[in-house]
């Protein structure tokens, strides 16, 4: 029987090197990180996300990769991953991985054989041409105004390159089968290692057709034989797919529940910011109604901010201007004319509302994510270039550098935060541990009320009428069990009345959140909301037991 554990994950994400440095170098590493892992544990979660740590340039965060089977020297030995897994597995903490096949580093042994001999098997990993061919009108990389050129000329090999990303990073070309192997080789590796699945980065580059390369062969099939290997080889393994396309291409993903397992919910994501931003439900209830209905066994992953930028390419030009006007009202704070580089705490500001988007982000239909250090409200440093706004070291104490490291401030791998609201003198796990009133000790409460309730993840969804739009109430069924979820999007005080008498509903009992509730009359249920205030309920029945579907 097919192991269905991350249906109800709760998905930690960690950069490594900037978690904890565990020997003073001023980069965090995977000790650092398994000395930290009782943090993990006791926050709730149940797989840990490691961002690329392969050996790298690190010209783009690790994801310039130079040897797929070697952990890069500054954040520690495969021996030092074998105990992370280990110690995390004593936790109840399974390990997930990048997979970053999409592209090499420029500095990978195949590209530079590839750049010198042209009869090179080598030559073939990857996409060339003698002069630069057409590309479609508004066609670029994936970084506009970074790097806007899809291929590049390189000297050693009188050939042009092709690049959805940086230049420094040449595509492999999927079509051909070596280089599938390749990637089967690499994904046996860590299975043998003991990872629990692998994030695919970039998935339709991988297997999509590509408007700048015509005729460029769909390969699916790919991924189907990649899910039952890694199935046989170990079948609790979870394939958790980088797909951002519309509604309509993302199923084609979950196959018939025979490719990836899982999916991030990007299109919902934009689609929380909007109805947040607006205080309006409507955006959200539209999206998802249009979100498509995965095969069994398959999840969605939602998510408020991963660290990239928050990508809000899915809304309208003026549905896009509403949520920068909100959120990041100056041009520094935005990226690539899609989205937004900053973190979640300095972006929302109001504590309210920040409780507020992560309850209805955990309601949702799907498996939570959560990225290092939201946890307690970690800050951004626009001061640094695009994408690293957010990849700023964990805050762990109030000593110097944050407890991130005991190196002079100079030789860290990134500045800590240091001025202002957000300084790790302010915000830190050490700080925020005994306080019941902190964000750490509210996330902890958030992740166990949801853990109790795997209606959310597994159940079947329905939203309530609620006659306003700023309150967002809907319940999940899940075998003879019931939730319901109320969210007051606005800044006022709302509320919602529940007539549930016609299913012989006795009672609905407060499972999570602020809220005042009163039984008006038998089966008739009142509850007032704060400002951004929300309720989860478990409902219990008469003596039959019966669930209704929907209200």
């Amino acid at each position: 029987m097919q192991d269905l554990w991350y249906k109800t994950a709760v998905i930690y994400c960690v950069d490594v090197e900037k978690y904890a440095d565990s020997d003073g170098d001023g980069v965090g590493d995977l000790r650092g990180l398994t000395e930290k892992l009782d943090h993990i544990a006791g926050l709730g979660a149940t797989c840990l996300w490691l961002l690329p740590f392969f050996v790298s340039p690190r010209k783009d965060n690790g994801y310039d990769v130079v040897d797929y089977y070697c952990v890069d020297p500054r954040l520690g030995t495969l021996r030092d991953f074998s105990v992370l897994v280990k110690e995390a597995g004593e936790r109840g903490m399974r390990v997930m991985i990048d997979l970053v096949m999409a592209h090499t580093s420029d500095e990978h042994p195949w590209f530079l054989a590839a750049r010198r001999d042209r009869r090179s098997r080598y030559r073939g990993y990857y996409l060339w041409a003698d002069s630069p061919p057409a590309v479609p009108l508004g066609a670029t990389t994936a970084f506009p105004g970074e790097d806007d050129r899809l291929w590049t000329y390189d000297e050693v090999a009188g050939a042009y390159y092709y690049h959805r990303f940086y230049r420094f990073q040449p595509q492999l070309d999927f079509r051909n089968p070596e280089v599938r192997r390749e990637a089967e080789a690499v994904m046996d590796f860590w299975l043998a290692m003991g990872v629990s699945g692998f994030r695919m980065d970039a998935l339709p580059v991988l297997v999509g057709p590509d408007p700048a390369l015509p005729g460029h062969r769909d390969t699916h099939g790919w991924l189907r034989r990649i899910r039952e290997r890694v199935s046989q080889q170990r079948p609790d393994t979870a394939l958790l797919g980088e797909v951002d396309l519309d509604t309509e291409q993302l199923v084609e993903y979950f196959g018939d529940g025979d490719e990836m397992n899982m999916l991030f919910g990007f299109f919902l994501n934009g689609h929380i910011w909007l109805a947040v931003a607006g205080e309006d439900k409507e955006p959200l209830l539209k999206a998802l109604g249009q979100l498509p209905a995965g095969p069994p066994g398959c999840q969605w992953v939602n998510f408020l901010r991963n660290l990239d930028e928050l990508n809000l390419s899915w809304l309208s030009p003026d549905d896009r201007a509403l949520v920068y006007g909100r959120f990041a009202p100056d041009e520094g704070m935005r990226a690539y004319g899609r989205g937004i580089r900053r973190r979640l705490s300095p972006m929302l500001g109001d504590p309210r509302l920040v409780e507020l988007a992560w309850a209805l982000t955990f309601s949702l239909p799907g498996a939570p994510l959560i990225v290092y250090g939201d946890e307690i409200g970690l800050g951004d440093d626009l001061g640094a270039d695009g994408r690293a706004a957010v990849r700023v070291p964990m805050q762990w104490s109030s000593a110097r550098n944050g407890g991130f490291s005991t190196a002079r401030p100079g030789h860290l791998v990134r500045p800590v935060v240091s001025k202002g609201a957000f300084s790790y003198r302010r915000v830190n796990v050490e700080r925020q541990s005994g306080d019941p009133s902190s964000r750490l000790s509210f996330m902890r409460r958030l992740i166990a009320a949801w853990r109790a309730c795997p209606e959310f993840a597994l159940g079947r969804w329905h939203p309530f009428d609620t006659g306003a739009r700023e309150v967002m109430a809907h319940h999940c069924v899940w075998k003879d069990g019931h939730v319901v979820a109320v969210h007051n999007l606005s800044h006022r005080p709302s509320g919602i009345r529940f007539d549930v008498r016609d299913h012989r509903s006795r009672l609905l009992q407060p499972v999570f959140g602020e809220a005042e509730e009163r039984e008006v009359s038998e089966g008739v249920w009142d509850v007032a909301l704060g400002p951004y205030g929300y309720r989860w309920y478990r409902v219990t029945y008469a003596a039959t037991g019966e669930v209704p579907d929907s209200w």
